[in-house]
């Protein structure tokens, strides 16, 4: 069985989410929790959110540009941000929203508000003890989140695409979406949707109470797995 979160060096990365400005990579395939990596294109250079490291990324990234920054949006998704951070002497970038990563990363930090890169960045809280920052740039419809919303298969039920976790399904943040027109959105865990994005997020969203009780029962454990999972990176 695949374990959910892969701690050593990476034997190899599989590509994923490819675009235009970006393009996004697993580090670990096997691993079941499917923790996603991406480099974005922005003014002023390229910008690696939440990465991982793995042989050959370099080459991958260098496709699209200098890299200008590292940015992590997660309090549990500091991941080999340092180790990118050092190798093109770039500050690891975090919105000050969130106060668990600084301690946990061997290299310079920058603090930012409400906005990076282009992007927007909303403040997400599922739970007391976890801090998110949803990311969106308005002007090429990119809509990145780290760990709310997911493709991954123990985050969905039914015909979803993508879904929340299960506790939050009963009171999912409306307000945090409710101006998105995603041209494509890019998850912390699993592969992007590039295809009707727009009305995947308002059936997810929209939906997610109505499918509570069926996430409770087929993802709650898995869900439990991965988030104790979470608590050593």
């Amino acid at each position: 069985m695949p374990s959910t979160y892969e701690r050593g060096d990476s034997d190899g990365y599989r590509t994923i989410d490819r675009w235009e400005d970006g393009v996004g990579w697993l580090a670990h395939p096997a691993e079941d929790g499917q923790r996603a990596s991406h480099a974005i294109r922005a003014d002023g250079g390229v910008w690696l959110v939440d990465p991982l490291d793995a042989p050959g990324v370099d080459s991958l990234v260098a496709d699209l540009g200098a890299v200008a920054g590292v940015l992590v949006l997660a309090d549990y998704h500091t991941r080999d941000a340092a180790a990118f951070a050092r190798r093109y002497d770039v500050p690891v970038t975090v919105p000050a929203w969130l106060s668990r990563v600084e301690d946990r990363v061997d290299a310079p930090v920058q603090r930012v508000g409400d906005s990076v890169a282009g992007f927007d960045l909303r403040r997400v809280r599922p739970l007391r003890a976890w801090r998110e920052c949803v990311a969106y740039r308005e002007r090429d419809g990119t809509l990145y989140v780290p760990d709310y919303l997911s493709s991954h298969p123990k985050f969905t039920v039914g015909d979803e695409r993508l879904g929340l976790p299960s506790l939050s399904r009963l009171d999912p943040p409306r307000e945090t979406f409710a101006d998105c027109d995603p041209a494509r959105i890019l998850f912390g865990h699993g592969t992007g949707i590039f295809e009707g994005a727009p009305g995947a997020l308002t059936d997810a969203v929209g939906g997610a109470r109505a499918r509570f009780p069926r996430a409770l029962v087929w993802n709650l454990s898995g869900e439990l797995r991965a988030m104790l999972g979470a608590v050593w990176d």
